[in-house]
């Protein structure tokens, strides 16, 4: 459990970029590295976590945890990534931020940043010479790519998943793949009944609670209904609790949470210990287990099954559909928001081409391009 935890520990502390980086870091570190799993495994959690509500980068480190640990291989893998983004949120929501203006600072976050789109392209590319070899592969991913950069909202990037499934089953079926011996699919309803159980808990507990009961409900619903995680938590966080925080608080979380590595649901830990005031860390610790624990209990119902599930012909088709369109969400994704909010001038541009060559060329650990870009963004900042 320890190396689970230290490994996703480790990443915690510098996956900046949001879900789109993040799938990236986790890919790099635990297929191509370490090899705890390989790249159709990878893959298929990865395609899992989209149909899921929920933080779908921290569902997929909570599935690589839970097939490397079991259940508490998955709860290491959770707390180990999500660990210093918490403590971080936390402090700023405690204590003053200013220190955010300091130059140096903001051109680490800069690099950081620039690193992204780095690590954000190699995964792109990795995934597209895996899951796109097949012409309809390529054209669902390219339709895919276009749809979302031309119309970005959570039904479309739903619309699209659902659609690439139907176009999988009917064009990427193989018939070989059938196997009469294939097992039977055997869901796990007991955390199935478990989730129902805290969505219905949450509903009663909106109208009749004002303690820490309903604090739990907001965040478990916005936790339940959320698909994309990131960026997509903001609109529904907001009309859950926007009208107990102060419209410039709740943006300063969010800012916040886009600025620091680790899941943006985190920005729930800032908001959480803003809203109970008699005790933040308490209040800060129940809304971040509350947002991200339906994502996982969904996980949980199909999880061991996964396997089984994606080898038969059928489901195999809609998987190769999906896997194709998720690499077109994370063409997408590359434009938008992880280059356009990186790159904002030439230079910048010239750094993510020496980036990406000394990744591809050199190979280097993840570690050293994290500290190559930190201080390059840091230096910058003095010139």
């Amino acid at each position: 459990m320890w190396q689970i935890f230290s490994r996703f520990l480790a990443l915690g502390l510098i996956s900046f970029g949001g879900p789109a980086a993040h799938i990236g870091y986790f890919r790099k570190a635990f297929v191509d590295d370490l090899q705890w799993l390989d790249g159709k495994q990878y893959a298929s959690f990865v395609a899992l976590s989209q149909f899921m509500p929920g933080p779908g980068s921290s569902q997929v480190g909570f599935a690589i945890g839970y097939h490397k640990g079991g259940l508490l291989g998955g709860l290491a893998a959770f707390l180990g990534f999500t660990l210093p983004s918490f403590l971080l949120l936390f402090l700023f929501a405690v204590t003053s931020a200013q220190w955010l203006d300091n130059s140096a600072v903001q051109g680490i976050i800069h690099g950081l940043k620039l690193l992204a789109v780095v690590v954000v392209a190699d995964a792109t590319l990795s995934m597209f010479n895996q899951f796109c070899q097949r012409k309809t592969a390529k054209v669902l991913m390219a339709v895919t790519a276009v749809v979302i950069v031309i119309m970005p909202s959570m039904l479309t990037q739903i619309a699209v998943l659902i659609v690439a499934a139907i176009a999988g089953v009917i064009l990427l079926t193989r018939g070989e793949n059938m196997t009469p011996e294939t097992p039977p699919i055997s869901l796990d309803y007991r955390w199935l009944a478990i989730f129902i159980f805290g969505l219905v808990g949450s509903l009663y507990l909106i109208g009749h609670d004002d303690s820490l009961g309903q604090i739990f409900a907001q965040f478990y619903q916005v936790g339940s209904l959320v698909f994309g995680g990131g960026h997509v938590v903001l609109p529904l966080l907001e009309a859950s609790v926007g009208a107990y925080i102060t419209p410039d608080r709740f943006l300063t979380g969010y800012a916040l949470a886009q600025a620091i590595p680790g899941p943006m649901f985190t920005l729930a830990t800032f908001l959480g210990a803003d809203l109970w005031l008699e005790s933040p860390i308490l209040g800060a610790i129940v809304a971040t287990l509350a947002i991200f624990l339906p994502g996982f209990l969904l996980m949980l119902v199909g999880l061991k099954s996964w396997h089984t599930i994606s080898q038969r012909p059928h489901i195999a088709g809609a998987l190769a559909g999906v896997n194709a369109a998720v690499v077109g969400l994370l063409l997408a994704a590359l434009y938008q928001p992880v280059f356009t909010s990186a790159v904002i001038m030439p230079l910048d541009m010239a750094m993510v081409i020496v980036g990406f060559s000394v990744l591809k060329i050199f190979k280097p650990s993840i570690v050293w391009l994290v500290l190559g870009f930190a201080v390059i963004g840091a230096a910058l900042t003095l010139l």
